[in-house]
């Protein structure tokens, strides 16, 4: 299993980011798919899920300014980010879980300045 996450980068407030975490090893389709996020100083934090049928949930954080989606035919799932605010800034994971067992990408870096 490899999830490659990229998109990340420096912003100013207000601004936007996409974020692309391309997935292989697995049948992509059958699972649903996370991000993370890990800011300087702080624990890891949950921030958006995935399901198989395309249901979406988030932390109240990023509601209505974060959008998880995939593409199934290109075994990758993606997050949009507007109105980027400094608090945003961390480490953003993309996140797998198959037979009990998690997978975690590389990380991409956020970086919103103000």
């Amino acid at each position: 299993v490899q999830l490659q996450a990229s998109g990340g980068g420096l912003v100013q407030a207000g601004g936007s980011l996409r974020l692309s975490c391309a997935a292989s090893g697995f049948i992509f389709r059958l699972y649903p798919m996370a991000w993370y996020r890990q800011a300087p100083g702080k624990q890891r934090e949950w921030v958006a899920t995935i399901t198989t049928g395309s249901s979406t949930n988030y932390v109240s954080s990023v509601k209505g300014r974060f959008t998880i989606s995939r593409d199934n035919g290109e075994n990758t799932v993606y997050l949009q980010m507007n109105n980027l605010k400094p608090d945003d800034t961390a480490v953003y994971y993309c996140y797998a879980e198959m037979s009990s067992r998690a997978y975690w990408g590389q990380g991409t870096l956020v970086t919103v300045s103000s």
